[in-house]
């Protein structure tokens, strides 16, 4: 789709159920709740599904646009998702409908919707949404809000390399409304439960140098996690952590989600390409971050993991 005929789409749709990802950041809940309440000011009938894996600090941000539990959409949007293994299961009953259109950033994207919206120059999401509600003409201080959230969070506040001048003027754009992004900087990123500043020193103590330290590999294992009695919110971007290493020109967080069940977090700078890494796994997201879920032990994980990064780094030469 072009961006015109985006626009013709959304404003043609009314009674519009919005989906968001499995384990959901910032990104894909902000342009939940930025969308659907850009949709209502259009005078449409707009709700967000309920996301059961979101954090209670994110989920803050699609509580006001939850639907009745009689609500029967005509439409269904997916924000900030690559493909459908990526949707939650709680979503299981309206992906057997069909998604009609999905709004998207990831090079990986799949094209699994009837309509399929794409820029991979945006750095996040929630870039491509502003643009909406600009030119739909509603944009205000709660669309403005989830959307700074959006952009700010997958930026990491704006030090990512996924960061371009044009994230800057939108975010600068959202701050021209009446939006305290001071408190909502603050409590993104300048706020640390205990358990999480005991978490972040566990997984450096075990983290792993190889490539004369061009290559830094953290594990976060549930063992971890359970002698801290930390809960989801504590994790959230932990991959984040070991990105700050000097040095280190990419990253590999991995996080035990079951027994045999792996997250991996790839994070590069430019001499490297996350996608590609994550790709000899069927995992993927952007250049300078990316991902994959491997149904291996932590310990298997790094090890294929470490080989995938070698592999990338002997196709450079």
């Amino acid at each position: 789709m072009t961006f015109n005929e985006l626009l013709s789409y959304v404003k043609a749709q009314n009674n519009v159920l919005l989906l968001t990802h499995k384990r959901p950041d910032g990104d894909t809940l902000g342009c939940a709740a930025g969308l659907c309440a850009i949709l209502r000011k259009l005078g449409k009938t707009a709700f967000v599904l309920d996301n059961p894996e979101a954090t209670p600090l994110n989920r803050g941000y699609i509580l006001p646009y939850l639907p009745p539990a009689d609500f029967e959409p005509e439409a269904i949007f997916a924000v900030d998702t690559a493909s459908l293994p990526l949707f939650p299961s709680a979503s299981k009953h309206w992906l057997e409908q069909g998604v009609d259109l999905a709004i998207d950033h990831h090079g990986s994207h799949r094209d699994y919707s009837t309509h399929n919206y794409v820029d991979i120059s945006a750095a996040a999401c929630g870039e491509i949404i502003y643009q909406i509600g600009e030119a739909l003409g509603v944009i205000d201080a709660e669309v403005a809000a989830p959307l700074y959230v959006a952009i700010s969070t997958d930026t990491g506040c704006f030090v990512y390399a996924n960061t371009t001048p044009q994230t800057h003027r939108v975010a600068a754009a959202l701050m021209t409304y009446d939006i305290n992004y001071v408190n909502l900087n603050r409590i993104h990123f300048q706020t640390k439960s205990f358990r999480r500043m005991k978490l972040e020193g566990m997984l450096i103590d075990n983290m792993q140098l190889y490539d004369e330290g061009r290559l830094a590999v953290a594990t976060l294992t549930l063992d971890m996690v359970e002698q801290l009695e930390a809960v989801e919110e504590d994790a959230e971007d932990i991959a984040s952590v070991i990105a700050s290493l000097e040095g280190a020109q990419t990253t590999i967080t991995l996080r035990e989600v079951e027994p045999v069940l792996s997250k991996v977090s790839v994070r590069t700078t430019t001499e490297m390409n996350a996608n590609d890494i994550c790709a000899q796994v069927g995992g993927g997201g952007h250049a300078g971050a990316a991902g994959a879920l491997l149904r291996r032990t932590v310990e298997q994980a790094e090890e294929l993991m470490v080989s995938c990064y070698f592999t990338v780094k002997g196709q450079q030469g």
